[in-house]
């Protein structure tokens, strides 16, 4: 099998789905059913499979500028196409894979991951710009594609739905947390966690983007009904790539950390996040819509309770492990977070059922079952 896989979202930041596509590229460099891999990126192939750094780069804040002109933006979507075409000449017998939503002219088959349906299902959520591109690639990514992926069922049904896209064309290959996501000891997480003024067990934590969303306002306000000594006692820690329209969050944060219940640490190191989830006494993720949610998955495989919202895929992600609950419904989170934070038998329980449920994805099995759609399509 001869195969073109694009890693153009193995960059920094390295989100989810730059973490897809490495891991993706790591396991099926091992694979010897396939006899030739080429790394694409941007308008060219790459000599090697790359790593994210973890600095923005000279370049970072141009592209951010970029991305808020409509002109630019449409430019980009124009030209690139007709590069990509260009540079994929004569790979005809090759399959091409993205990971991430967008598919080049390309005369061989191709395949796409589309993660969730966020720019046509929740537009508001992306700058208009963002939002326009995204509609306008994805709708032509549909008309190319010989089969779809996504990290869910939720996902797979509502693609077919919302496109009247055949269904046995898409298939659902799930995620899975980095091996370096592990129960640890406190001991081996002290002195990274001391350089972010953080003790082990002290807190509870938040991984996301901060963005509409990500529903970190009602977060908030269920925190915020937490007995201020429990609050003190396990303040909230975000962390996560700033995002956009969250001013508002901004300025709430800054008022919870002055009273000493909620602090935002930024874009932290992905050699330290593992540290981070490993120390922490809670995790909290009520956001309203998830291609997978791979946050939640991380923290079941460090060893930590969490408390979730039942909203579109998180369900499949979380089992029976995590308390769940409509994600805008304040007091059913507050009561939740109580729990998760306070009552110990629970908590051992939750630990031991998610570490169980967290087991059964792996990056292995994701390749394993991604070679199967590739078969499927050949």
């Amino acid at each position: 099998m001869k195969l073109v896989l694009s890693v153009e979202p193995v960059r920094f930041p390295l989100t989810g789905i730059g973490r897809y596509a490495y891991e993706l590229a790591l396991h099926l460099q091992q694979n010897p059913e396939i006899t030739d891999l080429k790394f694409f990126a941007g308008r060219r192939f790459l000599p090697a499979l790359p790593a994210a750094s973890e600095q923005s780069g000279s370049g970072y804040g141009l592209k951010r500028a970029v991305q808020k002109s409509f002109l630019a933006v449409e430019a980009y979507r124009l030209l690139m196409p007709i590069l990509r075409k260009h540079a994929l000449k004569g790979y005809e017998d090759f399959l091409y894979h993205s990971p991430n939503y967008y598919l080049p002219p390309f005369a061989g088959r191709s395949i796409a991951t589309f993660h969730d349906l966020s720019p046509f299902t929740w537009a508001h959520c992306h700058t208009p710009q963002l939002a326009r591109y995204l509609q306008k690639e994805l709708k032509t990514t549909l008309l190319r594609a010989d089969a779809l992926i996504t990290d869910s069922e939720y996902t797979r049904r509502e693609l077919a739905e919302y496109f009247s896209w055949p269904i046995e064309r898409i298939y659902t290959v799930p995620l899975a947390s980095s091996a370096d996501f592990y129960p640890r000891s406190p001991a081996s997480l002290r002195d990274m966690l001391s350089r972010h003024g953080l003790e082990p067990g002290g807190y509870s934590l938040f991984v996301g983007t901060i963005e509409p969303r990500k529903n970190i306002d009602t977060l908030l306000d269920a925190y915020s009904r937490l007995p201020m000594a429990v609050r003190t006692r396990w303040p909230l820690i975000l962390t996560g790539y700033y995002g956009w329209r969250n001013d508002a969050i901004h300025a709430r944060l800054e008022t919870a950390r002055r009273e000493g219940w909620a602090r935002y640490l930024g874009f932290v190191p992905s050699e330290d996040l593992p540290l981070l989830f490993a120390g922490a006494h809670l995790f909290a993720f009520p956001s309203l819509y998830e291609g997978f949610g791979l946050p939640v998955l991380e923290a079941m495989s460090s060893g930590v309770p969490v408390v979730c919202s039942n909203s579109s895929s998180l369900p499949e992600v979380a089992g029976n492990a995590a308390l769940m609950c409509e994600p805008m419904d304040v007091n059913m989170l507050t009561a939740h977070l109580q729990k998760g934070l306070e009552d110990e038998a629970w908590r051992r329980s939750a630990v031991e059922r998610g570490l169980h449920h967290a087991a059964g994805f792996s990056w292995k099995r994701c390749a394993q079952e991604t070679m199967q759609v590739y078969r499927k399509v050949l």
